[in-house]
């Protein structure tokens, strides 16, 4: 038995699996398979009507706003959002929490002026920053709802009057939210949505248009709505994975349902590191995230040691990223609670061998 805690591209719903396999042979009983359907035809304008409306369902968007696919994961958005809403003399704002917003801010920087409004850099990024101001003369406030690397999440969505956009790549439809406070939201399918290939954008049209720069054709996101996705050949084999694991998550039950599991999930974890001193979080608990669970030992002997133990207990992807070091179990929308339980049990029996 293989427990999958990468931390992206992820653990998928084994049903997902099942069916995009047959699909690779044979695609709803057509002979052919969905890696060679013309990206134009009905077939496959099925498959991007559902997973666009399923999406718009699931998070309940008014008519305001468009939903598009678009290759290239969030990192294109770092430079995409900018060159669409940022003239060279504005200036957006930005919330610093950790390494995708750091990355977010180098990009934007090549188009306008970056107000950083928060940082905390000078804790590691361990924290997220609580009080900062918004100016209101702001073109837009970004900022990315969870840290995959770090650990960390905001748990509350931001007040101001300026236009929101959100880097929601790896919490995206893993808790109930108001997404139609955003005006923008970008995420990487490959955590809780899909498989690695395609990025999702949610928009309000009424946010484009208004930069003078001339843009590219294929970094417009007018040109990429009215064309439905399909302005180039789009990654449709990721289009379809992220359609079953849209699907597969309606049939859940939705958001609210899978937020009811994963809080299970968390708290489950958390509760085994607090009453473990062996282990060590090391995020501000009212900033700990549900998604991505980061945690220490001070000896770094025993922390090789627990890390061949997962090994040998069938537990991939728990190694903290090569940045931070330690350990880090993501809990996306598809990975089982029995899995967490199966980490837990290790950590208690780990920690009594070694007291």
């Amino acid at each position: 038995m293989v427990y999958n805690f990468n931390s992206g591209p992820s653990v998928l719903p084994r049903e997902v699996f099942e069916q995009a396999s047959r699909a690779i042979l044979d695609f709803d009983g057509t002979g052919l398979s969905i890696l060679e359907i013309g990206h134009r035809t009905p077939l496959f304008q099925g498959v991007l009507d559902e997973a666009l409306a399923t999406a718009r369902e699931l998070m309940q968007l008014d008519k305001e706003h468009e939903v598009i696919f678009l290759h290239g994961g969030a990192s294109t958005q770092f430079f995409q959002v900018p060159m669409n809403l940022l003239n060279e003399n504005e200036t957006a704002a930005y919330l610093d929490c950790g390494t995708w917003g750091t990355k977010a801010i180098k990009e934007a920087k090549l188009y306008g002026n970056v107000d950083v409004v928060a940082s905390s850099k000078d804790k590691n990024y361990t924290y997220i920053p609580k009080g900062f101001a918004i100016p209101a003369g702001a073109k837009y406030f970004h900022y990315t709802t969870n840290n995959t690397i770090e650990g960390t999440q905001m748990h509350s969505i931001p007040e101001t009057d300026v236009p929101l956009v959100a880097d929601m790549s790896s919490d995206i439809l893993s808790r109930v939210t108001d997404f139609n406070r955003h005006d923008l939201i970008y995420a990487g399918a490959q955590k809780n949505m899909g498989a690695a290939g395609v990025n999702m954008v949610v928009l309000k049209k009424d946010l484009l248009g208004k930069v003078s720069r001339k843009l590219p054709t294929m970094m417009d996101y007018r040109q990429h709505i009215e064309a439905g996705s399909v302005l180039n050949t789009p990654p449709v084999f990721a289009i379809y994975v992220c359609m079953l694991t849209l699907r597969w998550l309606k049939e859940q039950g939705g958001v609210a349902a899978i937020e009811k599991i994963n809080d299970q999930k968390a708290a489950l974890l958390y509760d085994t590191l607090d009453s473990l001193p062996i282990f060590r979080p090391t995020v501000a608990k009212e900033d700990r995230s549900k998604m991505n669970v980061v945690f220490v030992m001070d000896d770094k002997e025993l922390e090789m040691e627990f890390l061949a133990a997962c090994t040998d207990n069938g537990m991939v992807g728990i190694q903290g990223h090569r940045t931070a070091g330690g350990f880090r179990a993501s809990l996306y929308n598809a990975l089982p609670l029995e899995s967490v339980k199966v980490l837990t049990d290790l950590m208690k029996e780990f920690a009594t061998q070694k007291a």
